[in-house]
């Protein structure tokens, strides 16, 4: 008989068996000697270490539940971050009811944003929210999203305007009438423009993919109000196609989401480009409001 210990135990091995099927336990003896002497093995710390992927994470520390918002005064934000770089960028917004009202900014990572105006058609109330996400994260498979509690806003002048005009005699405001310079509102949904686009060529490409983490978001992409991607499950994977602006006008482009996926509002990563000029653009989506671009050629 052979003994043949490994860590605290002692295995017998008949010495009589043949030399093959000994040689071969023997070599799985030494095999799990080498495994249960080996550090990252032994010590579950060391194991965890080299198998963990730093996650990012976005912390707003205001506004907080306590903070009241006055649209007469510039709003500020402080917030705290894990695993960004201070060269990345921020997006945030203003939600009220979970909807998104309005687009307060986006700052890189140096945690704290002063002097944001806010609309002015804002109306008082204490159910809003700010919402913070991380943009083009290392880690493509994570984007950090972050929304503080309710807090309140004041509108003083805004609520006088609105019960002048509901209590008063009638009369109606030019601006109210007249009609706006784009479209502000499709099949029920606001429309809020982000941002303006200037392209020499009429004929465009646009991709768009997932931006951050996969959830199942179902979106459609419209020009003008006509569709050009319908009911598209966003990936990683580049959805491409080409389209041709009207160089007539400032064209719309927005984002419509189908479902709200696992995280929402669904967010979209965009490249628009001509062959001369790129644009990259995140454009966002929920189920009551959408996000869009004016897109020009230049004269």
């Amino acid at each position: 008989m052979i003994m043949i210990e490994i860590g605290e135990t002692k295995h017998r091995l008949n010495y009589n068996m043949c030399t093959r099927n000994r040689n071969f336990l023997l070599l799985c003896f030494f095999v799990c000697q080498f495994i249960c002497s080996h550090t990252p093995y032994t010590s579950n710390t060391t194991g965890v270490v080299y198998q963990t992927i730093e996650k990012s994470a976005i912390e707003i520390l205001h506004p907080n539940k306590s903070t009241v918002w006055t649209i007469s005064e510039p709003a500020s934000i402080a917030w705290k971050t894990s695993n960004i770089d201070s060269k990345k960028s921020i997006r945030f917004f203003l939600a009220r009811d979970d909807m998104v009202v309005q687009e307060l900014g986006t700052f890189k990572n140096t945690f704290t944003a002063d002097g944001i105006n806010l609309a002015k058609n804002i109306s008082s109330g204490d159910t809003y929210q700010v919402v913070g996400i991380e943009l083009f994260p290392d880690n493509k498979y994570q984007v950090a999203k972050f929304a503080t509690p309710y807090f309140s806003i004041r509108n003083e002048e805004g609520d006088a305007r609105r019960n002048a005009s509901k209590y008063g005699n009638g009369q109606q405001n030019i601006a109210e009438i007249a009609e706006p310079p784009h479209r502000q509102s499709f099949e029920g949904r606001k429309i809020s423009y982000t941002k303006e686009l200037v392209f020499e060529d009429e004929k465009i490409s646009i991709d768009i993919w997932d931006h951050g983490r996969q959830d199942n978001d179902i979106v459609s992409i419209y020009l003008n109000g006509e569709t050009i991607i319908s009911k598209h499950l966003l990936t990683y994977r580049k959805k491409h196609i080409t389209i041709r602006l009207d160089p007539s006008k400032s064209n719309d482009l927005f984002l419509y989401a189908h479902n709200l996926g696992k995280v929402p509002p669904n967010t979209v990563s965009i490249k628009i480009t001509d062959g001369k000029t790129t644009e990259d653009i995140v454009l966002n989506s929920d189920l009551k409001s959408c996000e869009a671009v004016l897109i020009k050629i230049k004269k």
